[in-house]
């Protein structure tokens, strides 16, 4: 931890960046994470109340300010927490236990922590994080698209990509095999703004006589995943739905050197 000071008991607000804990006669403040795992029950009292019997929990305290409560179950969500800006007072019950007072700075809500236990108490600096870098996101998505058309429809061919309209880029305007125009809309995860959004651009794309010589400009809604109401949207309105499979545009899922 960081710097131990000794001092009254009082509560000291957390600015963005740090964390303090304040205990009978110490003042602890340190711009790390803390993780502790320990025996112990919740009480949270605010807009409303709830109560977590004892058991053994982790109990993290972020450098943001913030105060979690995890079990082992449910995923990434905790059980219980206080967001930033809050105050940490650390002392003891009237029964002896170990006890952690979280208040809110902005409202009068709180999380009573009392501790029968510490099984494990530890911190880090974590540094700076450069943030989630994701994979798979819809410029590359559409940068593999365009190269590989054909893996959309059969026999479709790219005319160009970010294809200007009134209203904003179509994703990729393509051409099938019979010389029709087809713009598709491109995303990670497929819902109903998405179809909405393609339905708009091709209700303008349809008023240019240009791309309708041989026909209606007809749309494909391409993505890695399409919730089922807007695949329902999609096809009332005559839009076909493609499912992107992102690896194998990589090159990635080589079928040939698969065991099963």
């Amino acid at each position: 931890m960081g710097g131990v000071l000794d001092a009254e008991v009082r509560e000291v607000a957390l600015p963005r960046g740090t964390y303090c804990v304040v205990g009978h006669g110490a003042t602890v403040d340190s711009p790390v994470v803390r993780i502790v795992v320990a025996r112990c029950q919740v009480d949270y009292a605010g807009r409303l109340s709830a109560h977590l019997p004892l058991a053994t929990r982790v109990l993290m305290l972020k450098s943001d300010g913030s105060v979690l409560i995890h079990s082992d179950g449910g995923s990434y969500k905790p059980l219980n927490w206080m967001s930033p800006p809050c105050t940490v007072r650390e002392g003891v019950s009237e029964d002896g236990r170990a006890e952690w007072l979280v208040s809110a700075t902005k409202s009068d809500d709180t999380l009573r922590i009392l501790i029968d236990e510490v099984l494990h108490d530890t911190s880090h600096d974590l540094g700076i994080d450069p943030g989630l870098q994701k994979d798979g996101v819809e410029k590359h998505l559409q940068e593999l698209l365009a190269e590989h058309p054909a893996s959309l429809a059969a026999g479709l061919t790219l005319v160009r990509r970010e294809f200007m309209t009134a209203i904003g880029p179509v994703d990729l305007m393509c051409r099938d095999a019979d010389g029709l125009s087809v713009a598709v809309e491109i995303k990670r995860r497929g819902d109903i703004d998405g179809v909405e959004q393609l339905t708009r651009y091709l209700d303008l794309l349809n008023r240019d006589p240009a791309l309708t010589r041989k026909g209606a400009v007809r749309g494909i809604f391409a993505a890695q995943e399409i919730k089922p109401q807007a695949r329902v949207l999609a096809t009332d309105r005559g839009i076909a739905c493609a499912l992107v499979d992102y690896d194998a545009l990589r090159g990635m899922d080589d079928g040939e050197h698969r065991l099963f």
